[in-house]
């Protein structure tokens, strides 16, 4: 799309919004049935069969915002007044997601909470405080139990599904316990590490010592499970990472009734039924985003496919389960700059917890949604009802000069309503950059950026997919936020989640659901 095409798109969008039937008694009338909805709400107080923890990783309360409204634009609404699926549910809260260690938080952290109960430091899974960063020898003392493997040990079904690999910090923080979160694979390993056969993330999830393992694995990683000189079934020019020549894939295929997929025709024809352990590796990283889907050669399944078939499975188990379902591409594309794709991710998230909402019964699931931490995503600048998004702002004000004209800086120059305060879209860089700039390469993809002050936004399309957005600090990847995210939760006991939370809290909320604070020891 050119950048003169671009403008006229969006402005026309910008005009052609739908917004509701409004008017004053409307308004009125609404606010008084929603405080009729809350006098009715009845707390769940019964002991939950299953919990499904949804995670967005770096899902902030703004990206959860301009998520709602790119959702609601993209069915011809204004969007504002949209809801995502779990915006919905009933009780809410807000969660404290600092690390003991750090002000602002890394995945491993946060994780750590939410799976075990206890604040812990960054960048370790799984282990309590007194474990030094890199130190394998004091793992061991210090480990602290995970709600799956409380889960396996009273004969619960358990699963991971997730957009990144599934050795990453927030999937791995379920079953992994390790002093790094960048030991996915045993060649990521130290060498006093491997010396003394400490087992690498992906070894961990295969080794699972509790209950009878996890019944269902799905996301990306396929690389950490294959031998270094073994080729990846779908690329050619890929291969393994693992030093010790096993293949974890064929292990996992050799216990009974279990499968290994690793493109979506395979996944797809999976008979729950007769399959009772599932491992889906559809990447040698991490899966594709939502957008770039189709473009899979082998095909990948999306998120809520994948919760779909996870829930299938699980359910077989008449005790009940546990299931994490990571949105984990959020926060990849947040790295990025990306609004368009984090944007996306979340809008596929909010169809996973759908998904789930129809496959089970709130008055025995328990399904919490939240963020493990927020990004730096911003969102501002006065721009009217219905405005594009991910466009360039019309004021309420510059419209009344003209319906159609942007809003302009001190130096006359039109911005957009998403910003982000660091990273690699430090001077706007987009692939339609014009003159007065330089080529560069991101991550695989080509872009331009401008070599002095601002880019001249009229000239580029904000709205595709590979525009990265402006920033004040210059970074290759954008770091995490520090304050607090939101969770959204429903089902049994689902009410305790209220006012401002410790994100360890999240556990003990999940552990008292499922009757397991007997199996549940302090640490």
């Amino acid at each position: 799309m050119n950048s003169k095409l671009g403008r006229i798109l969006i402005l026309s969008l910008a005009c052609a919004a739908t917004v509701r039937a409004e008017s004053p008694e409307q308004w009125y009338r609404d606010g008084q049935a929603a405080v009729e909805r809350a006098k009715k709400l009845t707390p769940i107080t019964g002991k939950a069969k299953s919990a499904i923890l949804f995670i967005g990783d770096g899902m902030s309360v703004a990206t959860v915002t301009a998520a709602r409204i790119l959702e609601g634009q993209q069915r011809g609404e204004s969007g504002e007044e949209n809801l995502l699926s779990f915006e919905r549910l009933p009780y809410t809260a807000l969660i404290k997601t600092y690390n003991v260690d750090q002000q602002v938080p890394d995945s491993a952290g946060t994780a750590t909470a939410m799976v075990t109960g206890v604040k812990s430091n960054g960048w370790m899974l799984s282990v309590n405080e007194r474990v030094a960063f890199r130190d394998h020898s004091s793992v061991h003392h210090n480990k602290l139990t995970t709600i799956l493997e409380l889960a396996e040990r009273v004969g619960l079904a358990t699963g991971i599904v997730t957009t990144s690999r599934v050795t990453h910090a927030t999937p791995a923080a379920c079953y992994g316990h390790a002093a790094d979160r960048d030991w996915e694979a045993d060649s990521d390993l130290p060498t006093a590490a491997k010396a003394s056969d400490f087992p690498d993330l992906a070894r961990q999830l295969i080794e699972f010592p509790e209950g009878n393992g996890l019944e269902v694995v799905l996301g990306g990683g396929r690389r950490n499970f294959l031998p270094g000189d073994a080729q990846d079934p779908e690329y050619a020019d890929k291969k393994g990472k693992r030093a010790d020549a096993r293949d974890l894939t064929a292990e996992w295929s050799r216990k009974p009734n279990s499968a290994f997929v690793w493109r979506s025709k395979e996944f797809t024809e999976v008979d729950v039924g007769s399959v009772d352990h599932l491992l889906g590796l559809f990447q040698p990283s991490h899966m594709q985003y939502e957008h770039d889907r189709s473009t899979d050669k082998a095909g990948e399944p999306s998120l809520s496919e994948m919760t779909s078939k996870a829930i299938d499975l699980l359910a077989k188990n008449t005790k009940g389960y546990f299931l994490m379902v990571e949105g984990a591409r959020i926060d990849l594309a947040h790295h990025d700059n990306n609004p368009y794709r984090a944007l996306t991710e979340t809008i596929e998230l909010a169809k996973a917890v759908q998904v789930a909402q129809a496959k089970t019964n709130r008055s025995e699931t328990l399904i919490i949604v939240t963020a493990d931490h927020s990004h730096l995503l911003t969102m501002g600048g006065y721009a009217r009802r219905g405005n594009p998004i991910l466009g360039k702002v019309v004021t309420t004000e510059s419209a009344r000069e003209a319906p159609t004209l942007q809003a302009e800086d001190a130096l006359g120059q039109p911005y957009t309503t998403l910003l982000y305060t660091m990273g690699p879209g430090y001077t706007g860089r987009s692939a339609e950059q014009p003159e007065g700039s330089k080529r560069f390469r991101h991550k695989g993809r080509g872009y331009r950026y401008a070599t002095k002050g601002r880019p001249d936004l009229n000239k580029i399309d904000t709205t595709q997919p590979d525009y990265l957005s402006e920033t004040v600090i210059p970074a290759d990847d954008a770091e995490h936020g520090g304050e607090d995210v939101a969770l959204y939760a429903d089902g049994p006991q689902a009410h305790l989640f209220r006012g401002v939370l410790e994100q360890n809290v999240i556990f003990h909320v999940m552990v008292d659901a499922l009757g397991l604070t007997e199996v549940a020891k302090e640490p």
